[in-house]
């Protein structure tokens, strides 16, 4: 029995996040102003046909499903990886700590710069637009963040963390991980997210959190064929 989190694209985009999905009921995806995300429901002809008609010609979007990703015949892939998912084995508690604020629209463009730097994955001026984030400032400087992305039923995913390079190594990123899955656990859902196959670093550090490998994902990055 296929899981909610296979196909984590189309599950967020026909349940917490239909409000911002574009298509139909054959796929889907985020406007490209958020996130480049879009999957078709299935692999049925139909659905692939919807799939390639999402994009327009100069727009990239990413694919990532459980098991092979089957790309329509008008669409070319760009750029692919191997990707992990990882869940968390229990509930986070909930933790306090005044150095993490919460990040507001008025911070969205230090938010793109950080991440722009940092590169913890695809992210957009408008990325708040799926869920919280927060951050910590030093003289006013945002040298870290973490938030949420991807939401399913009983599912919400973390997703931006990431630390600037002149404040790695004091325990930023730790602790924003820490506070983002216990917010996440507060609302009832269970936290989990998605790394990179190669960043093994990144792995262990989830791993020393309590989040267990729950799939390998494929991703895949398409365009339409010129």
């Amino acid at each position: 029995m296929k899981h909610v989190l296979d196909r984590p694209i189309w599950s967020a985009l026909e349940s917490a996040h239909s409000h911002l999905a574009e298509g139909n009921e054959n796929a889907r995806r985020y406007p490209p102003s958020i996130v480049p995300f879009a999957a078709s429901a299935d692999d049925r002809p139909e659905s692939l046909d919807a799939l390639e008609a999402l994009p327009a010609s100069e727009e990239s979007m990413i694919l990532v499903e459980a098991g092979p990703i089957v790309i329509p015949a008008g669409l070319a892939v760009v750029a692919e990886a191997s990707v992990v998912q990882m869940v968390a084995e229990r509930p986070q508690g909930r933790i306090s700590d005044s150095r993490i604020e919460p990040l507001t629209e008025a911070d969205a463009a230090d938010m793109l710069a950080l991440a722009t730097l940092t590169k913890p994955g695809p992210f957009t001026l408008r990325a708040q637009s799926l869920g919280s984030f927060w951050g910590i400032r030093s003289e006013g400087r945002l040298v870290a963040m973490a938030g949420q992305r991807m939401r399913q039923t009983g599912f919400i995913e973390l997703s931006g963390l990431c630390t600037h390079p002149d404040f790695q190594g004091r325990g930023f990123g730790t602790l924003l991980f820490r506070f983002v899955a216990g917010e996440i656990a507060s609302s009832g859902d269970t936290a989990y997210l998605h790394a990179y196959a190669a960043n093994i670093s990144a792995i262990s550090l989830y791993k020393t959190q309590r989040f267990t490998l729950r799939s390998e994902m494929n991703m895949r990055v398409v365009k339409r064929r010129s």
